[in-house]
């Protein structure tokens, strides 16, 4: 299934888990230093750019290359979203974050976020980087440059990322949990 990007509520909340999904249209990056960015702006009234509001966002620090005047990714893998624990939570509440994409699930509390206000989570598979890099296609643009090239914001106006499975959903499903639930040690 493709999605359309920025998604509403309504169509994230028809989300279930295990279900593949595509995206296409505009997404974000964002590592730890973005996220403390961002949140020290909104607590302090200051502005954030416009498209972290109903973002997809992508735990992702891509490897960028400028070729004339575009900017375009050679490598966007996940990068581990359990990093983003503390941060997440405030994240969806504050900015409507709507999807979000890494690698290895998030804890308890981010997934009770996302149930709250209508946010999965979407696992992208590690080792892809290459190919999600072709989906996400030439940057429309960064912000917070100063981070580095990892932790800066990078704006995407996605071809079609992914292939992404639906491991938190917005009704509290979470296909790590249930992994975890039938382990046997």
């Amino acid at each position: 299934m493709i999605l359309n990007s920025p998604l509403d509520e309504k169509t994230v909340r028809s989300l279930k888990l295990g279900e593949t999904v595509y995206i296409k249209g505009p997404i974000i990056t964002g590592r730890d230093e973005m996220h403390k960015r961002a949140l020290e702006k909104a607590r302090t009234g200051e502005d954030v750019p416009d498209e972290i509001f109903n973002s997809v966002l992508y735990h992702c620090g891509p490897i960028m290359v400028q070729r004339g005047e575009k900017w375009l990714p050679v490598a966007a893998g996940p990068t581990t979203s359990a990093r983003m624990n503390d941060l997440e939570p405030e994240m969806i509440e504050r900015f409507g974050i709507r999807a979000i994409i890494g690698k290895g699930g998030m804890s308890k509390k981010v997934a009770e976020a996302m149930e709250k206000h209508g946010c999965v989570y979407l696992a992208a598979v590690g080792g892809t980087a290459v190919s999600l890099a072709e989906g996400l296609g030439e940057s429309t643009g960064s912000e917070w440059n100063d981070l580095g090239m990892a932790e800066a914001m990078w704006k995407f106006n996605a071809e079609r990322l992914g292939p992404l499975i639906v491991a938190i959903d917005a009704s509290g499903g979470d296909l790590y949990e249930d992994v975890r639930g039938k382990l046997k040690r």
